[in-house]
C-alpha cells in the first residue's frame, strides 16, 4: 500500500501528510479507525463543496484513456495496413487512385449503415480524390451473409457499386429473396450470380474481413477506418468531410 495523494485535493493531501510522511510508505492498517473516519470526512466534505473537482478528475482520466486507445489503434492499423487499404479482394469505389482512402465496415441490414450511405455517396461525388474501400462485414444474421456474398459476386459482373447502393437503399426487412430481387433490378445475371456466390474465394474474403475487424477491435457497424483512426458509428456529411480533409487530426 502507499500513502494516498490527490493533487487536486489540497485539504486531503495535508491531512494525509500528517498521518504518513511522504518518505515512509504507510499501510492502511497503520491508520486508526478514528484517523480513517477523519480522513474520509475531510474528503467527503471537500468533494461536496467542490463537485467540479470530480468532473475534472474523470475528464482527465477519460482523456488519458482515449490517448492510450488512440496509440494502440494506430499501431494496429499500421500492422494491418495492407489488409485494410490494399487487399485486392476488396471492392473500391470513388477514385481508385485517390489520395485519401476511407474504409467502411458495414452490413446491409444495419439501419445506421443505410443512414450513412447518402452522405458517403454525396462525398464521393464532391471529392474527386476520395477512394472508398468497401469491407463486407455481415454480422446481423443469415440474410446479411447472403447479401455480402451476392455483393462480392456482383463485382464479377462489374456491378458491385450498383448492387451495393441498391441494397443500401432497400427498406424494410432484408431476406434472401430481397437480395435477388435487388440483384435483378440492377441488371445482374441471377444464375451466374448464384454460381459465383458459392465460390470459395468469396467466403474467404468475407472471413478475412471478419478477422480484420476483430484485430482492429471493430465489433459493430458501421465502422470507418481513415488514416490511423477507427471511427465507429453512423456519421453525417459534415463529420465525414472533416475526417477526409485531415485524417491525421480529426
Amino acid at each position: 500500500m502507499f500513502c494516498p495523494r490527490l493533487r487536486l485535493l489540497p485539504v486531503f493531501a495535508a491531512a494525509a501528510a500528517l498521518a504518513c510522511p511522504p518518505w515512509q510508505p504507510t499501510a492502511a492498517a497503520d491508520f486508526s479507525p478514528a484517523q480513517v473516519q477523519s480522513i474520509e470526512s475531510i474528503v467527503r466534505d471537500y468533494l461536496t463543496k467542490n463537485p467540479d473537482v470530480v468532473i475534472d478528475i474523470l475528464q482527465a482520466e477519460k482523456a488519458k484513456r482515449d490517448r492510450e486507445a488512440d496509440v494502440k489503434t494506430a499501431a494496429l492499423i499500421a500492422e494491418h495496413q495492407r489488409e485494410i487499404y490494399e487487399n485486392p479482394q476488396t471492392p473500391v469505389g470513388g477514385n481508385p487512385h485517390g489520395k485519401v482512402s476511407l474504409v467502411e465496415f458495414f452490413d446491409y441490414r444495419c439501419p445506421y449503415c443505410k443512414q450513412s450511405q447518402p452522405s458517403l455517396e454525396k462525398l464521393t461525388l464532391e471529392d474527386p480524390e476520395l477512394r472508398l474501400v468497401y469491407k463486407e462485414f455481415p454480422i446481423l444474421g443469415p440474410a446479411s451473409v447472403t447479401a455480402a456474398h451476392a455483393a462480392l459476386a456482383a463485382s464479377r459482373q462489374g456491378r458491385y457499386e450498383a448492387f451495393h447502393r441498391a441494397m443500401m437503399a432497400a427498406r424494410g426487412s432484408i431476406a434472401d429473396d430481397t437480395v435477388f430481387r435487388v440483384a435483378k433490378s440492377v441488371g445482374l445475371d441471377i444464375d451466374r450470380l448464384k454460381r459465383d456466390m458459392a465460390a470459395p474465394e468469396i467466403a474467404a474474403a468475407i472471413e478475412a474481413n471478419k478477422k480484420l475487424a476483430e484485430a482492429l477491435n471493430i465489433d459493430g457497424t458501421p465502422a470507418f477506418v481513415i488514416g490511423n483512426r477507427v471511427v465507429p458509428g453512423e456519421i453525417d456529411l459534415a463529420a465525414l468531410k472533416k475526417l477526409v480533409a485531415d485524417p491525421a487530426k480529426n
